[in-house]
C-alpha cells in the first residue's frame, strides 16, 4: 500500500527557509492577491497580508508545495495531506 501512495502523490514540500526571500515574498504576494481576493476589505494592506502568511509559514499553518505535474509551487494549509 505504501508504494501505491507514493505513485499517486504529485507534489513535494519545499522548506520555505530554503527559498530566496525575494522569491518567497513574490510567491506570497501572488497568493494573497489570487483570484481577485479583496484583502483590502479586511482593512489590511498587501504588506500586512504578506506578513500574516509569513507568520503562518513560521508556525507551520502554511506550507510550500511544489507540484511535479504542473511544475509550479503553491502555498497550502499546513494540515493538508503532506506528500
Amino acid at each position: 500500500m505504501e508504494n501505491n501512495k507514493c505513485q499517486t502523490e504529485e507534489g513535494i514540500e519545499v522548506p520555505w527557509e530554503q527559498i530566496n526571500p525575494d522569491t518567497l515574498r513574490r510567491m506570497i504576494q501572488e497568493f494573497v492577491s489570487r483570484d481577485g481576493a479583496d484583502w483590502d476589505q479586511d482593512g489590511c494592506s498587501l504588506e500586512e497580508k504578506v506578513e500574516q502568511v509569513l507568520g503562518q509559514l513560521r508556525n507551520g499553518r502554511v506550507r510550500v508545495v511544489f507540484d511535479l505535474k504542473s511544475e509550479t509551487a503553491n502555498l497550502v494549509a499546513g494540515d493538508e495531506r503532506k506528500t
